[in-house]
């Protein structure tokens, strides 16, 4: 891929929350191949330490990773310091998330917390953290955050996912106006249908995860996941500077076709029984965590 210089995020070290597998570990491949350093958190550190040795044998770079539940506030400062000792960081990634479609009115206080804990409240911890040791420091940072289509539009199914991404959408566009005049940037990315392994079958069970079909999408695809990751490295850099604020969405055109996802027609007129086939299938009830 030559869309960029490859010394386009040359100088930069970024950190990508949930960056060890999925979108995250995309956008860790691309930021490299464009010369950034790179550090990645989650849970499973087994899981970070494959996609580092990964790395390493491609790039030829040290990527360090740090264990952390990002819905624990002292987990976020413990990563956030472990990774600000190796050196200082330019970019977070607000990447890490969690969902699963559910009918609204059997959430307990659990299942909502699951999401919104991961969602929500720790993009808000390592985001306020970072903003903190930045502007301690006298530095400027960017922050990129990963929404969804929900958050622009609100879903049925995945409420409160939408719920956690709109807060974040406001905290992109109310941050970069509070933090601007010290020189750090906010902006986001909205994507539409970006297959994973995990994400795909947990919200449309209708679509298979390496399926062709992508309903409701005009451009008749699924994206890649290196046009995403080739949008999130222009925010990053240089090139983006003078960009703050924003939530760009790459979808395809789908939400120009009402913004749903593919198979959300055919939920709406699921029984209670269906519902619960479908979480008898479930592999784990609850929110995934990266």
């Amino acid at each position: 891929m030559r869309e960029f210089s490859e010394n386009l995020l040359s100088g930069k070290r970024v950190l990508i929350t949930g960056g060890g597998t999925g979108l995250g570990k995309s956008m860790g491949r691309r930021f490299l191949s464009l010369g950034s350093e790179l550090a990645i958190c989650g849970r499973r550190k087994d899981v970070l330490d494959a996609t580092a040795a990964e790395f390493q044998q491609a790039f030829g770079r040290t990527v360090q990773t740090v264990a952390c539940d990002i819905r624990d506030p002292q987990s976020v400062e413990a990563m956030l310091d472990a990774a600000w000792a190796t050196a200082p960081i330019d970019v977070l990634v607000n990447n890490a998330a969690g969902n699963f479609i559910a009918q609204t009115h059997r959430l307990s206080a659990r299942a909502l917390d699951s999401v919104l804990g991961i969602c929500l409240h720790g993009t808000a911890y390592c985001t306020t953290g970072m903003g903190r040791r930045w502007i301690e420091r006298g530095r400027p940072g960017t922050v990129l955050s990963v929404l969804t289509l929900s958050a622009l539009s609100g879903a049925p199914f995945t409420v409160p996912s939408a719920m956690a991404k709109a807060g974040i959408d406001a905290m992109t566009k109310s941050l970069a106006v509070e933090w601007g005049p010290k020189g750090i940037r906010l902006v986001a990315v909205v994507p539409g249908s970006f297959p994973t392994d995990g994400a795909t079958s947990r919200l449309n069970p209708t679509v298979g995860a390496n399926g062709t079909d992508a309903p409701g999408v005009p451009l008749q695809r699924h994206g890649d996941h290196v046009e995403l990751a080739n949008l999130c490295a222009f925010l990053v850099s240089d090139l983006a500077a003078y960009i703050t604020g924003e939530s760009v969405v790459i979808d395809g055109g789908r939400r120009y076709l009402g913004g749903a996802r593919g198979g959300v027609a055919e939920m709406l007129a699921w029984s209670d029984e269906d519902w619960a086939r479908r979480r008898a299938q479930m592999p784990a009830r609850g929110a995934k965590a990266s």
